[in-house]
């Protein structure tokens, strides 16, 4: 971060967005540790039990009552509802990550469980397995006219909102070391002190280093204390 670079006032209801396997979900722990806002992973609440996913009204009228609170980040990239998060929010974060680099993150995802799934969802390592690799297949297929088309809809139904889009994990840390906390939102969305990420200003520099794509697993789970998500299922929209 350079001493010229002003710093940012959080807001305090903000989209994380961008590719499957861009680094949303360690993005948006990160975020919720620098400024205490509650995180919604939109993965954890698109399944019904048994991997059964909603309809579209049902979908949108989900997203309405979880996003229905005046602080929160929002981690997901369901483009078919994406205008609904963009209406109720101040702030939105896309992570432009580059497609191979995404493409090869879900393929090595693939080797591991993930910390949380669903509820009423169960998921085997053969079913980890195919659907990380069917999804970094997807990648290399649409990598390059998934994000023109996140554009096109932040651009329509966003203008409001500031934008940042962030292209490096350099350009993620500076975007956190920015951050005005003191200007942050209050509201915990009820969360426990207790239960909220520590501060990356606590962590170790080679942990923080490390936050945006780290290979080593124990290294990862410590960064994670109230565990990513990422129960990502290939034909969800």
């Amino acid at each position: 971060m350079s001493m010229s670079d002003p710093p940012l006032a959080p807001g305090r209801r903000i989209v994380v967005t961008g590719l499957a396997g861009s680094g949303k979900s360690t993005f948006s722990l990160a975020l919720a540790a620098k400024t205490g806002l509650p995180v919604i992973h939109l993965d954890l609440q698109f399944w019904k039990p048994g991997w059964v996913a909603p309809s579209e009204a049902e979908w949108r009228e989900k997203q309405r009552a979880v996003l229905a609170g005046d602080a929160w980040i929002a981690d997901g990239n369901y483009h078919e509802t994406l205008d609904l998060r963009l209406e109720r929010a101040d702030t939105v974060v896309v992570l432009d990550t580059p497609w191979w680099l995404c493409a090869r993150r879900a393929f090595l995802r693939g080797f591991r469980m993930p910390d949380r799934l669903p509820e009423g969802c169960d998921y085997s390592a053969w079913q980890r397995l195919r659907d990380e690799w069917r999804l970094a297949v997807r990648i290399l297929r649409k990598g390059r006219s998934e994000p023109e088309r996140e554009h096109e809809i932040i651009s329509q139904h966003g203008q409001h909102a500031a934008r940042h889009v962030l292209r490096s994990k350099r350009a993620a840390t500076e975007f956190l070391d920015r951050l005005e906390v003191g200007r942050a939102a209050s509201d915990d969305g009820g969360q426990r002190p207790s239960d909220r990420p520590r501060s990356p200003a606590t962590w170790p520099s080679p942990i923080r280093r490390c936050v945006f794509g780290c290979r080593d697993r124990r290294v990862h789970a410590a960064i994670r204390p109230t565990g990513a998500v990422v129960a990502f299922r290939p034909d969800a929209p």
